[in-house]
């Protein structure tokens, strides 16, 4: 009975998912899908930041996604000191039914920050992103209701399909909006809205054609400090896709090892929640340019039942350098 539960409940998860892009639990570490105005905004030369998520691995690898990207400025001796030019690019991939089903995108985005201040304090930035997107369905990994017997999904299914493997791609446009301020050289705040999947783009599979709902999401954060050698960082996001909606707020503590080291040396620990889903604690930790995070979903929601209580665990790491340290941009962290 628990598994006819859990496949029940993966099936629904699997419909009502099926118009969603891919997510993060840490949205702050995986930048360039959270908004493509967040291209260059970072304090130093270049960035590299990957995150790798297992949602559900319970439920036969439900969901796995993975990505991995890098941004740098440019013309920054061409362009006002205070301004910011950004350009990334970034490549992810994001499986489900235990590989059954697989999407890889790869994007290029560029962004400009406005200086709003002489000391380039406050900006204002816009970003856009091209994405080039190719969707794949290994047929002989789906399993249907006819093959179901008391011993698993052991039968032949009477679906046949002329080739074994479906294929779909499109091109695809995303923009964002970022404001960015501080007011000392220890705190920062931001506020942006971003828009995907703006052109609408087409996906066809076995003559069955439909258009990719736009993505819209509000996000905000800051940073300031909370006590000697602390500082709270918090930060939340609302997203809307269609018919469905994901909000996530909570915040971390970051506690500096030794204020004299020059490399930075500091402990995250906190949370974050996604409403009506899922308690997510995050530990971190941050040295020499390097920012490692975990968090791991404790589901709440009624999934837990397939879950078995068990939620899906997320790993980031953010390396950023930074060669000349004459000019600092103060920026969002999380």
């Amino acid at each position: 009975m628990k598994k006819f539960i859990g496949i029940y409940c993966l099936l629904f998860v699997l419909i009502k998912s099926s118009a969603q892009d891919p997510h993060f639990s840490q949205f702050f570490s995986s930048p360039l899908t959270l908004s493509p105005a967040f291209t260059g905004k970072f304090d130093g030369n270049y960035r590299v930041a990957g995150d790798y998520r297992n949602q559900w691995p319970t439920i036969n690898n439900a969901f796995t996604t993975a990505t991995a990207s890098v941004d740098f400025h440019i013309m920054q001796n061409r362009i006002p000191s205070n301004d910011t030019w950004g350009l990334g690019f970034m490549g992810y991939n994001d499986n489900s039914a235990n590989g059954a089903v697989g999407f890889n995108y790869f994007t290029a985005s560029t962004a400009y920050h406005k200086g709003l201040d002489e000391e380039g304090y406050q900006q204002l930035g816009v970003g856009v992103q091209v994405t080039y997107a190719n969707m794949l369905i290994n047929t002989s990994n789906l399993k249907f209701e006819d093959q179901l017997t008391s011993n698993g999904f052991t039968g032949v299914t009477n679906e046949v399909f002329n080739n074994s493997t479906l294929k779909s791609n499109y091109v695809d446009v995303n923009a964002g909006v970022l404001y960015t301020g501080s007011t000392t050289d220890r705190n920062n705040f931001y506020v942006g809205v971003s828009l995907y999947h703006i052109t609408r783009p087409k996906q066809q599979f076995t003559g069955a054609l439909f258009n990719l709902n736009p993505r819209a999401t509000i996000h905000a954060g800051t940073y300031f400090p909370f006590a000697q050698s602390i500082s709270l960082h918090l930060s939340a996001m609302q997203s809307i896709e269609g018919g469905a909606s994901e909000t996530l707020l909570g915040g971390a503590f970051q506690i500096d090892a030794d204020d004299a080291n020059e490399k930075n040396f500091s402990f995250y620990l906190g949370s974050w929640m996604r409403l009506n889903d899922a308690i997510i604690p995050y530990v971190g930790l941050e040295f020499s340019g390097y920012r490692l995070g975990v968090t791991y979903d404790i589901n709440t929601s009624s999934l837990k039942t397939a879950s078995q209580g068990n939620g899906g665990i997320e790993v980031s790491l953010i390396y950023t350098y930074k060669e000349n340290k004459d000019r600092s941009i103060k920026c969002p962290k999380f």
